[in-house]
This record gives C-alpha cells, structure tokens and sequence, in this order.
C-alpha cells in the first residue's frame, strides 16, 4: 500500500464536504497547473460510483478516474475499489480545528511507487490548498 497524507486548517465537516462535493471536486483534483477536472460526480452511498474526468488543458489527454464505494463511516472513512480492481481508503481525523487527510491504496504496475506517490501528494497539496482558501 501507497500512503499520502496532508493536513488541513479547518473542520472535519468542511473537509468531508469538499473531498466529496462535485461542486468542489472540480477545483482542486489535479496533480499540476497544467490538468483539470472539468466534470465530476459522486454518488456517494454504499455500492455507488464516482466519475471524475481528468484532463490535460491543451486537450491533448483525458481519462476518466472513477470506482465504487464499499464502505462509507460519514466523517471517518472511505472504502473504495477503483475502476482497475485496486482498493483504496481515505480516513478523516479531526483534532484541535485541524483535520488530517490520509489515503492508502494498492500501487498500480505501470509507473513507480515513488511517483504514484508524489502525484497522489500533488492531488492531495491542490486540495489542501483549494480547502484553505475558502
């Protein structure tokens, strides 16, 4: 398993909200300056999907990013399956106004653990960032 985690100034609630909004979603999931999320959806209910649509901005790549939720503890965690079989979890904690964000998934085979890694921390960067900012 691959972890990236970050740590957000703000309450649980804001963050649970934004990491599963589509309103949300579509600014800040994406690793660099120069890729988008231009769609996303999210039925967020046990056994529903999320679609997110990642996107290089010159039009030059896109592909949808989308799995299955498993389990679902409302503030706590997210248990998925993404769309190639690999299982992931997302876990909220929340202590003292700070909420920590931390994602585990299986690594895929194509690219290098270290920079599966470093794109996850990227997303996880953008959101924080996104997150501060309202």
């Amino acid at each position: 398993m691959i972890q990236v985690q970050t740590q957000i100034q703000t309450s649980l609630e804001t963050v649970w909200d934004c990491f599963t909004n589509p309103k949300h979603i579509v600014h800040w999931n994406f690793a660099s300056p120069d890729w988008h999320c231009p769609k996303a959806t999210n039925d967020l209910i046990e056994s529903g999907e999320f679609h997110y649509t990642m996107a290089a901005k010159d039009g030059s790549f896109e592909f949808d990013f989308w799995g299955t939720f498993t389990q679902i503890e409302q503030f706590k965690k997210l248990e998925i399956v993404l769309g190639d079989g690999r299982k992931m979890s997302v876990i909220f904690e929340s202590k003292g106004g700070e909420t920590t964000l931390t994602e585990l998934f299986e690594p895929e085979s194509e690219n290098s653990h270290e920079l599966q890694r470093e794109g996850w921390q990227s997303i996880l960067f953008s959101f924080k960032n996104y997150v501060q900012a309202l």
